[in-house]
Protein backbone atom coordinates (compact mmCIF):
# COMPACT_ATOMS: atom_id res chain seq x y z
CA UNK A 1 0.00 0.00 0.00
CA UNK A 2 0.97 3.79 -1.29
CA UNK A 3 0.66 6.33 1.40
CA UNK A 4 2.45 9.17 -1.31
CA UNK A 5 0.92 12.90 -0.19
CA UNK A 6 -1.04 14.29 -2.81
CA UNK A 7 -0.28 17.52 -4.70
CA UNK A 8 -2.51 20.96 -3.84
CA UNK A 9 -3.85 20.23 -7.70
CA UNK A 10 -4.65 16.57 -6.80
CA UNK A 11 -7.08 17.44 -3.82
CA UNK A 12 -9.93 18.82 -5.38
CA UNK A 13 -9.90 22.08 -2.85
CA UNK A 14 -12.28 24.86 -4.05
CA UNK A 15 -10.45 27.61 -6.76
CA UNK A 16 -10.39 31.05 -5.26
CA UNK A 17 -12.83 31.87 -8.55
CA UNK A 18 -15.47 29.50 -7.24
CA UNK A 19 -15.39 30.10 -3.16
CA UNK A 20 -18.27 32.22 -2.96
CA UNK A 21 -20.58 29.94 -4.78
CA UNK A 22 -19.43 26.72 -3.68
CA UNK A 23 -21.92 24.81 -1.04
CA UNK A 24 -21.16 25.42 2.67
CA UNK A 25 -22.41 23.04 5.78
CA UNK A 26 -24.94 24.90 7.71
CA UNK A 27 -22.85 25.86 10.67
CA UNK A 28 -21.62 29.04 12.32
CA UNK A 29 -18.93 30.15 14.32
CA UNK A 30 -18.81 32.88 17.01
CA UNK A 31 -15.99 33.86 18.25
CA UNK A 32 -16.28 36.51 21.98
CA UNK A 33 -13.81 38.05 23.85
CA UNK A 34 -10.92 35.80 22.57
CA UNK A 35 -7.47 37.22 23.63
CA UNK A 36 -4.93 35.88 21.24
CA UNK A 37 -4.76 36.87 18.33
CA UNK A 38 -3.18 33.76 17.07
CA UNK A 39 -5.78 31.70 18.32
CA UNK A 40 -8.12 33.78 15.90
CA UNK A 41 -6.25 33.20 12.93
CA UNK A 42 -6.35 29.75 14.03
CA UNK A 43 -9.79 29.50 14.21
CA UNK A 44 -10.34 30.85 10.29
CA UNK A 45 -8.08 28.18 9.65
CA UNK A 46 -10.07 25.64 10.93
CA UNK A 47 -13.46 27.08 9.68
CA UNK A 48 -12.35 27.38 6.16
CA UNK A 49 -11.40 23.78 6.27
CA UNK A 50 -14.45 22.70 7.70
CA UNK A 51 -16.12 24.24 4.87
CA UNK A 52 -18.64 26.58 7.38
CA UNK A 53 -21.40 29.48 6.22
CA UNK A 54 -19.64 32.47 8.67
CA UNK A 55 -17.76 33.35 11.41
CA UNK A 56 -19.12 36.14 13.77
CA UNK A 57 -16.63 38.40 15.79
CA UNK A 58 -17.82 40.10 19.31
CA UNK A 59 -16.60 41.76 22.15
CA UNK A 60 -12.90 42.49 21.94
CA UNK A 61 -11.81 40.19 19.68
CA UNK A 62 -9.59 41.25 17.34
CA UNK A 63 -10.39 41.32 13.35
CA UNK A 64 -8.21 40.57 10.07
CA UNK A 65 -6.10 42.55 8.54
CA UNK A 66 -3.48 41.90 11.69
CA UNK A 67 -0.30 40.50 11.15
CA UNK A 68 -0.61 38.04 13.73
CA UNK A 69 -3.85 36.92 12.80
CA UNK A 70 -2.42 36.21 9.10
CA UNK A 71 0.31 34.07 10.54
CA UNK A 72 -1.77 31.42 11.38
CA UNK A 73 -4.75 31.76 9.33
CA UNK A 74 -2.14 31.55 6.24
CA UNK A 75 -4.87 33.55 3.94
CA UNK A 76 -8.38 31.79 5.29
CA UNK A 77 -9.23 35.22 6.92
CA UNK A 78 -9.79 36.29 3.22
CA UNK A 79 -12.09 32.86 2.59
CA UNK A 80 -14.12 32.60 5.45
CA UNK A 81 -17.10 34.77 4.90
CA UNK A 82 -16.99 37.09 8.64
CA UNK A 83 -18.80 39.96 10.19
CA UNK A 84 -18.09 42.02 13.60
CA UNK A 85 -20.78 42.88 15.97
CA UNK A 86 -19.14 44.30 19.26
CA UNK A 87 -22.62 43.01 21.08
CA UNK A 88 -22.66 39.26 21.11
CA UNK A 89 -26.06 39.46 22.14
CA UNK A 90 -27.27 40.90 18.74
CA UNK A 91 -25.21 38.87 17.08
CA UNK A 92 -26.97 35.46 18.72
CA UNK A 93 -30.62 37.55 18.06
CA UNK A 94 -29.49 37.69 14.43
CA UNK A 95 -28.27 34.37 14.38
CA UNK A 96 -31.88 32.98 15.65
CA UNK A 97 -33.79 35.02 13.81
CA UNK A 98 -31.88 32.95 10.58
CA UNK A 99 -33.17 30.28 12.16
CA UNK A 100 -29.75 29.27 14.16
CA UNK A 101 -29.59 27.19 17.25
CA UNK A 102 -26.82 28.55 19.39
CA UNK A 103 -24.57 26.17 21.11
CA UNK A 104 -22.06 27.52 23.45
CA UNK A 105 -19.06 25.54 23.85
CA UNK A 106 -17.96 25.32 27.35
CA UNK A 107 -18.24 23.25 30.67
CA UNK A 108 -21.27 23.65 32.34
CA UNK A 109 -24.26 22.23 34.80
CA UNK A 110 -26.59 20.64 32.46
CA UNK A 111 -23.76 20.50 29.27
CA UNK A 112 -23.98 18.04 27.02
CA UNK A 113 -21.14 15.77 25.26
CA UNK A 114 -20.60 17.48 21.92
CA UNK A 115 -21.56 14.14 20.23
CA UNK A 116 -25.15 14.46 21.07
CA UNK A 117 -25.59 16.66 17.52
CA UNK A 118 -28.23 15.18 15.13
CA UNK A 119 -28.92 16.55 11.50
CA UNK A 120 -32.70 18.06 12.74
CA UNK A 121 -30.71 20.22 15.68
CA UNK A 122 -29.05 22.34 12.64
CA UNK A 123 -28.35 25.02 11.11
CA UNK A 124 -26.04 25.73 14.21
CA UNK A 125 -24.11 28.39 15.51
CA UNK A 126 -21.10 26.91 17.27
CA UNK A 127 -20.11 30.02 20.59
CA UNK A 128 -16.58 29.84 21.86
CA UNK A 129 -15.22 32.26 24.56
CA UNK A 130 -12.73 33.83 26.33
CA UNK A 131 -9.34 31.29 26.58
CA UNK A 132 -9.65 32.02 30.50
CA UNK A 133 -12.80 33.63 31.64
CA UNK A 134 -15.25 31.10 29.08
CA UNK A 135 -18.34 32.30 28.06
CA UNK A 136 -19.87 34.99 30.13
CA UNK A 137 -22.87 33.74 32.24
CA UNK A 138 -24.85 36.45 30.46
CA UNK A 139 -24.18 35.46 27.12
CA UNK A 140 -24.61 31.68 27.81
CA UNK A 141 -28.06 32.39 28.92
CA UNK A 142 -28.84 33.44 25.45
CA UNK A 143 -27.43 29.86 24.26
CA UNK A 144 -29.90 27.19 23.32
CA UNK A 145 -27.80 24.39 24.18
CA UNK A 146 -24.58 24.06 25.75
CA UNK A 147 -21.85 21.29 24.30
CA UNK A 148 -18.67 20.47 26.37
CA UNK A 149 -16.11 18.22 24.98
CA UNK A 150 -15.10 15.59 28.01
CA UNK A 151 -11.78 16.25 30.13
CA UNK A 152 -9.86 13.25 31.47
CA UNK A 153 -6.40 14.98 32.21
CA UNK A 154 -5.68 17.24 35.36
CA UNK A 155 -6.72 20.40 33.39
CA UNK A 156 -10.19 21.46 32.92
CA UNK A 157 -10.16 22.40 29.40
CA UNK A 158 -8.27 22.79 25.67
CA UNK A 159 -6.98 25.34 24.21
CA UNK A 160 -9.83 27.69 22.16
CA UNK A 161 -8.98 26.84 18.65
CA UNK A 162 -8.50 23.57 19.22
CA UNK A 163 -11.98 22.70 21.42
CA UNK A 164 -13.61 24.90 18.24
CA UNK A 165 -11.89 22.95 15.75
CA UNK A 166 -12.72 19.42 17.30
CA UNK A 167 -16.26 20.92 17.89
CA UNK A 168 -16.72 21.96 14.62
CA UNK A 169 -15.28 18.97 12.64
CA UNK A 170 -17.94 16.56 15.04
CA UNK A 171 -20.44 18.90 13.56
CA UNK A 172 -19.95 18.32 9.72
CA UNK A 173 -19.27 15.12 10.54
CA UNK A 174 -22.69 15.13 11.85
CA UNK A 175 -24.59 17.14 8.80
CA UNK A 176 -22.24 14.94 6.12
CA UNK A 177 -23.83 11.79 7.66
CA UNK A 178 -27.28 12.41 7.56
CA UNK A 179 -27.26 11.45 11.50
Amino acid sequence: MSFRKLEAPEMNRISPENLHDAPRHPICLMLHNIRSMWNVGSMFRTADAAGIEKMFITGYTATPPRKEIDKTALGAQDCVRWEYRSDPLEAIALMKASGFRICGLEITENSRPYTVMRKNDFPVCLLVGNEVQGIEDEVLMHCDEVLEIPQYGTKHSLNVAVAAGIALFELVRVVRSGM
